[in-house]
């Protein structure tokens, strides 16, 4: 194997060779980052990458721990000490972490070096990446189409070969959307599964931070690093994660796999509801029995998500009025002037839009019409989940209604952009976990765009999600395609 090779690996290939001593941790860095200053250029996957630090964590780490060795990188919404955390956003562009997220303190306990920070949305506000206030990022397998959002620069990384694995983050839709429009494996953890303790908060009771990677295998690998009880995130579990790899290789005879009605809907993209009909066929052919569920509060999860997850933005966003850190307004006239400009400066125009849609619907006189409301919806929607998974052990359906679409296509049209989520959001809102794998491609405009198949699972059952995801991962190839190289790998080998 040449250098110009290690980038292509998986996690779990990657730690044979760094076991097996064939390869130091310190080539594989400085390959990784020939790889990203080869390509990103073009790709806008990466916000910053610190190569001197990555290397000084590679000179000691011990490749014997369970991710020793292998760099993974991380959206740019997650605290890494000494790292930029901009969260996309002109208002944080200047800030630097002063501690680590508990996340980062697990990948580091595990031997993984954090490597590199991703393109976003900006604050996670998005479902494409073009609301980034530094740049966009673009789809590996067709430079003119979106990556997805709001972690489209971690899912890029991962399908170009800039990354072996990645962090995002999951409000609603945010991992898995972009797992899908990339071709990559995506995974959102139940709610409280992960400590959210040094992500920088969009909606707190929605987020939660997940893994990015080729491989069913591998998003096991970060799972059974990053999950468990932590102290300083009161939303938290306490109960010990169990070993997520244990469940692989299992066949699903003896399960019940559900498809909701309300999910495949006349809106699918045609090609995208072949791909999941034949998804469903062939876990049908592995054992598992496939019967039809209802979910029907679903038509107003769209809504609901648009209430709460704005009202949740609207307060936690409030902290950044240049007074203790981020972008500070000159020439002003007074305190409030000085914060009106500070964060008209600061934010972008989709931010923007969500901080004033959150103030409205907590406004005195429109809390009960709206937030409440909200509220009392999301609820019926759990409980449509859990009535489901009485009857299943776990859902499928599309990750979104089309493949990628095209840089700007949607951006005169928030409605339509918000509906690119209409089959992610309602887990966040109940809680559940859910994953994205490769299911096929769809033909459009003389390429070949990744269609992602969803399976959702009852709370804190991630292992048997990852079971059956493995299980139709290896039972086909999808998970082997990549996308076309854009540039040459010739600057790894140098």
């Amino acid at each position: 194997m040449t250098p110009a090779d290690l980038p292509a690996l998986t996690i779990a290939e990657l730690q044979t060779l760094l076991r097996q001593r064939q390869v130091s941790p310190a080539e594989v860095v400085n390959c990784l980052h020939a790889r990203i200053a080869d390509a990103d250029p073009t790709l806008g996957a990466y916000l910053s990458v610190d190569l001197e630090a990555a290397l000084r964590e590679a000179a000691s780490v011990d490749v014997e721990l369970p991710l020793g060795g292998v760099p993974i990188a991380i959206k740019d919404i997650i605290n890494v000490a000494g790292q930029p955390c901009t969260c996309a956003s002109r208002i944080l562009g200047s800030y630097r972490s002063q501690y680590d997220a508990t996340v980062i303190r697990k990948l580091r306990a595990a031997g993984a070096i954090p490597f590199g920070k991703t393109n976003m949305d900006e604050f996670a506000m998005g479902s494409s990446t073009e609301n980034s206030g530094v740049k966009i990022a673009r789809n590996p397998w067709d430079l003119a189409r979106v990556p997805g959002g709001s972690s489209g620069g971690s899912a890029a990384a991962v399908a170009a070969g800039e990354a072996y694995g990645a962090l995002g983050t999951d409000t609603g839709g945010s991992i898995r959307q972009p797992a899908g429009f990339c071709g990559v494996v995506g995974l959102k953890p139940s709610y409280g599964r992960v400590s959210r303790f040094g992500l920088v908060a969009f909606a707190s009771s929605l987020d939660q931070a997940g893994p990015l990677t080729r491989t069913v295998r591998d998003a096991a690998l970060i799972m059974n690093a990053i999950a468990g009880g932590d102290p300083q995130d009161s939303t938290c579990l306490d109960s010990p994660p169990p070993d997520y790899t244990a469940k692989l290789g299992r066949d699903l005879r003896g399960l019940k796999l559900g498809v909701p009605r309300e999910y495949m809907s006349d809106g699918i993209d045609p090609q995208v509801k072949v791909a999941v009909d034949a998804a469903i066929a062939q876990l049908h052919s592995l054992g598992a029995q496939i019967v039809e569920v209802s979910l029907p509060h679903t038509e107003y999860a769209v809504a609901v998500y648009y209430i709460v997850a704005t009202a949740e933005a609207s307060a936690n966003l409030a902290r950044f009025d240049g007074i203790r850190y981020g972008h500070r307004a000159e020439n002003s006239n007074n305190l409030l002037d000085y914060y009106g400009r500070t964060r008209a400066e600061g934010f972008g125009a989709e931010v923007k839009r969500r901080i004033i849609l959150g103030t409205y619907v907590l406004s005195s006189g429109y809390h009960d019409a709206y937030y409440l409301r909200a509220q009392k919806v999301r609820e019926l929607i759990r409980r449509d989940f859990t009535r489901a998974f009485e009857e299943v052990d776990a859902l499928i359906s599309p990750v979104s209604p089309s493949v990628a679409f095209r840089i700007g296509e949607r951006s005169a049209d928030p409605l339509q952009m918000y509906l690119a989520d209409i089959f992610t959001i309602a887990a966040n809102l109940a809680g559940i976990c859910g994953i994205s794998i490769p299911c096929g491609f769809a033909a459009l405009d003389d390429v070949r765009l990744p269609i992602g198949l969803q399976l959702l699972g009852r709370p804190l059952d991630e292992a048997r999600l990852l079971q059956i995801a493995h299980a139709y991962e290896q039972s086909t190839t999808w998970h082997q395609q990549r996308p076309p190289a854009r540039k040459s790998h010739e600057a790894c080998a140098a």
